[in-house]
């Protein structure tokens, strides 16, 4: 019984031997593959590399190629863009911010704010309503002479020609006051000093005349200045009437009258001034010639006796017929 048990232990180990180097020669076959494919796949790898190392240049070089100008220009409208989103970003951050610090502040703070934008939005609605207030209204000037034409001659006028309506009585319509300077053909800064003095007599810029021929005898030629003219209406022409009536005709030397023979047949007067120096405006020390000049006064009277009769009663001194 012995023999068989150990007999029988000597072919069990025999078989675990031979198993075993079965074993042994498989994982030596698997190891050995396994270094095969490792190797196989580093080849790859390094002949990829050097693949790539060979192709990079020409991508390079493709990528390098100069931008046009309007790619530049793309990139440029897009740069402020961003530059916007992030100014956007920063200021919502910034509220964020601000209300977080609102809100960990102690209620005493907060209405003293809220007290302080009261009183602002009451003074800026006390500004609104002082804006908003009527200006005073500022009476318009009316001339001394205007008054009496409406509440006088009017009425003198219709009673003596009996008038239908009161738009038919006669009015003044404007005042021309021309001064000649016959010296400008010499020296043309004559014409400057006469639009200066007519100016101030006038109470309007007044404007230069010029010649409409050329006269060889006179030295003139045509387009050259030769005088200084004014045209009133309105107001400006009620006040010079008025000076001229109360001031300026008293200073007259010799004043015997103004001649009733002087109306053009049109409802049309026409007088004459030797001298400048008749009216106030005028400094006798600054005046570098004296000069005469002519006032016409236009009516809308028909006729010479309608305008003669308009005129005496405004207070023209005429010499009695």
């Amino acid at each position: 019984m012995a023999n068989e048990n150990t007999g029988n232990k000597d072919k069990e180990k025999k078989t675990s031997k031979s198993v075993n180097a079965v074993k042994g020669k498989k994982v030596a076959k698997s190891s050995k593959t396994a270094k095969i494919k490792s190797e196989v796949k580093e080849e790859k790898t390094t002949v990829k590399k050097t693949v790539k190392k060979k192709s990079s240049p020409v991508v390079n070089k493709a990528v390098k190629v100069p931008a046009s100008k309007e790619l530049k220009e793309k990139k440029k409208k897009k740069e402020p863009a961003a530059k916007e989103l992030r100014v956007e970003g920063e200021t919502k951050e910034a509220k964020k911010a601000k209300e977080a610090k609102e809100a960990k502040q102690p209620k005493e703070v907060k209405e003293q704010k809220v007290q302080k934008a009261i009183k602002e939005s009451k003074l800026e609605k006390a500004e609104v309503k002082k804006e908003a207030a009527p200006k005073k209204t500022v009476s318009k000037y009316f001339p001394r002479l205007k008054k009496f034409y409406d509440s006088e001659v009017m009425n003198a006028l219709k009673a003596l020609y009996k008038y239908s309506t009161p738009m038919a009585v006669p009015k003044v319509v404007k005042v021309i006051i021309n001064m000649g300077v016959g010296e400008a053909t010499q020296d043309k800064s004559m014409v400057d000093a006469a639009v200066d003095e007519l100016t101030l007599i006038a109470a309007q810029r007044a404007v230069k005349t010029f010649a409409k021929k050329s006269i060889s005898n006179f030295h003139l030629r045509e387009g050259m200045p030769i005088g200084a003219r004014v045209t009133l209406r309105g107001p400006r022409m009620f006040d010079f009437i008025d000076k001229l009536i109360s001031v300026a005709l008293p200073r007259v030397r010799d004043f015997k009258g103004l001649s009733s023979s002087s109306f053009d047949g049109r409802g049309n007067y026409t007088l004459g001034l030797r001298e400048q120096l008749v009216f106030p405006e005028i400094n006798y020390d600054k005046i570098t010639k004296i000069r005469g000049m002519d006032v016409t006064i236009v009516t809308t009277a028909p006729n010479d006796d309608e305008a003669y009769q308009l005129l005496k009663t405004l207070g023209f001194p005429f010499k009695e017929k």
